[in-house]
């Protein structure tokens, strides 16, 4: 590979939205497009496409607008008549459909998400969703406003809280509505018993990431994964050599351009405080239990779909449900629902009396003492996070 032998190098990386705005005209270009089809748009939906795979997209839409209009051709005569082959136009729907059946190659050999959790599933949570879009959606949707305030994006965020409190689908909800790829590491993608096999899981997932960007790399669980170093005795230091590899790929030599590392837990005091620093997990948010508009707003989104009775006060489901998570409510409205079909299976509407018999079954998951221990944690992260700060100022 040295000059004199391999002189050039040469890499055809996965196309970027120009290069994917290309290929598209270039599939389409004897292609008889309906109007609702927009190629840029298809362009900037193909996050991690290849050539390839643009190509089979198109082929495939071309193939359910035939199917479309199959049924209406006979395939004993000679020709096909002028009016069938007018109405032989791709549409967009078409081209929707192919984009539900190919995958991209770029992400074939890690999970790669589609989320459908938008803002709106996810009842109160303001300031933590304000902060996500500040943190996530900002940076990879307006770059260039950042680029000239002279503002680094945030690298990685950490959300924290009680468990079944909306950790998950908060950050399924970012990536959707960032129009990210959204990657996530398991800890049994990832923990290999073999030297070495971990830390190139990690690696790749990275590499990937950065290929497709803009992605969301969604870490659950996190105090599993990268618990503190130098806490197992006498166990493999998987773990630890896994907190290595991730310190370096998130704040190595390599710099990450369009990648929001995000880790879910609820046990932050186990995680390796080196992460926790900025420059990798930037952002500690703390997903609290919602209070009586949140309450409020969540049954609203877990009864949109149900025929509720007359006599259903949502108001007064909000004042029974104190210290109840979105998982706790969720739960009641489900449990709700299968007592009105255990009175009767032909049952049209769900009824006040239904639902605080959920209630009565399905206690809160937390506890005060609880929610007074997580903010503790809170305040101890803060200082934690100042104090590193202040130890990088004395080095500097």
């Amino acid at each position: 590979r040295r000059p004199g032998r391999f002189d050039r190098e040469i890499e055809l990386g996965v196309p970027d939205f120009e290069g994917r705005k290309e290929i598209f005209q270039i599939h389409t270009r004897g292609m008889p497009l309906a109007d609702d089809v927009n190629i840029e748009e298809f362009a900037e939906l193909t996050y991690g496409f290849v050539g390839a795979d643009i190509a089979a997209v198109c082929r495939e839409a071309a193939m359910n607008a035939l199917r479309r209009i199959l049924p209406e051709i006979d395939l004993d005569e000679p020709t096909i008549p002028k009016e069938i082959l007018d109405r032989l136009v791709v549409q967009r729907i078409d081209f929707e459909a192919a984009l539900r059946e190919i995958q991209p190659s770029a992400l074939r050999e890690i999970m790669v998400e589609v989320p459908k959790v938008t803002w709106d599933d996810i009842g109160g949570l303001e300031d933590v969703k304000q902060l996500l879009i500040e943190a996530v959606e900002w940076p990879l949707r307006y770059a260039s406003n950042f680029k000239r305030l002279g503002i680094n994006a945030p690298k990685g965020i950490l959300l924290y809280g009680p468990p079944g409190t909306g950790k998950t689908m908060l950050a399924k909800a970012v990536a959707n509505e960032s129009d990210a790829n959204f990657i996530t590491a398991k800890g049994s993608a990832l923990l290999s018993k073999w030297y070495g096999e971990s830390e190139k899981r990690v690696a790749e997932i990275f590499r990937k990431a950065r290929q497709v960007a803009p992605a969301v790399i969604f870490l659950d669980e996190l105090d599993a994964l990268v618990p503190v170093r130098g806490g197992a005795v006498g166990e493999p230091h998987v773990t630890e050599r896994i907190v290595n590899q991730l310190l370096s790929e998130m704040d190595g030599l390599e710099e990450l351009h369009g990648v929001v590392v995000i880790g879910a837990t609820n046990r932050p005091d186990i995680v390796d405080p080196a992460l926790l620093r900025p420059g990798r997990f930037d952002e500690l948010i703390l997903v609290p239990v919602p209070d009586k508009p949140s309450r409020r707003k969540i049954f609203e989104v877990h009864t949109k779909n149900m025929p509720l009775a007359p006599d259903v006060d949502i108001d007064a489901l909000v004042e029974m449900t104190e210290h109840y998570t979105g998982a706790d409510i969720a739960a009641i409205c489900r449990k709700a629902g299968r007592l009105a079909l255990r009175e009767s299976m032909s049952s049209e509407h769900v009824q006040q009396r239904h639902f605080i018999a959920a209630i009565r079954e399905i206690g809160p998951s937390v506890t005060p003492d609880t929610m007074k221990y997580y903010l503790r944690l809170a305040e101890s992260l803060r200082k934690k996070a100042s104090r590193e700060i202040e130890r990088g100022d004395m080095y500097v």
